[in-house]
């Protein structure tokens, strides 16, 4: 009679253990959701998502947040580029301009496929390796090839090493 007490309190311990694990694994961390979102931060712009509203949307798992490699839909103009919602000034755009550079990494990695990717901060000619808080995070940048942003006058970082 005692064993089988303990064996049937061992079960639902277990039980209830294995249940808030699952709970728990679903829920994402505001740090998961912020990466998410900004990296798909020019979609979640247009579509007028705040990073505060996405990230409370994914933290609480809204179906409505969408990860990165699910980014919604633009409208579509009939030359088939993606029409914008709202219309960007030509000074405060964010874009590359120079020669060498990307707006995102993957483009970068296809155009320079044995060479390290950097995020090249194009206000202040300095240059970040992945992994650093900078990377593709400051206000004026481009993702170029490291040759070419050393090419272009660029430095590293004086805090980073080189990977």
């Amino acid at each position: 009679m005692r064993a089988r007490f303990v064996t049937l309190i061992c079960c639902a311990v277990l039980g209830a253990i294995s249940l808030s694990a699952s709970t728990l694994a679903q829920q994402k961390t505001v740090k998961a959701c912020i990466e998410e979102w900004r990296a798909n931060k020019a979609a979640n712009q247009a579509a007028g998502i705040s990073e505060r509203d996405y990230v409370a949307k994914c933290k609480g798992g809204a179906a409505t947040a969408t990860a990165p490699s699910e980014a919604p839909a633009s409208p579509k103009t009939s030359g088939g580029a993606a029409a914008p919602s709202k219309p960007i000034p030509p000074a405060a755009s964010n874009q590359p301009a120079g020669a060498g550079q990307f707006a995102t990494e993957a483009r970068a990695k296809a155009h320079c496929p044995g060479d390290i990717v950097v995020w090249a901060n194009t206000s202040s000619q300095i240059y970040h390796f992945s992994g650093n808080k900078n990377y593709g995070n400051t206000k004026q940048g481009a993702y170029m090839c490291e040759k070419d942003s050393v090419n272009a006058g660029m430095r590293a970082a004086k805090n980073e090493t080189h990977p």
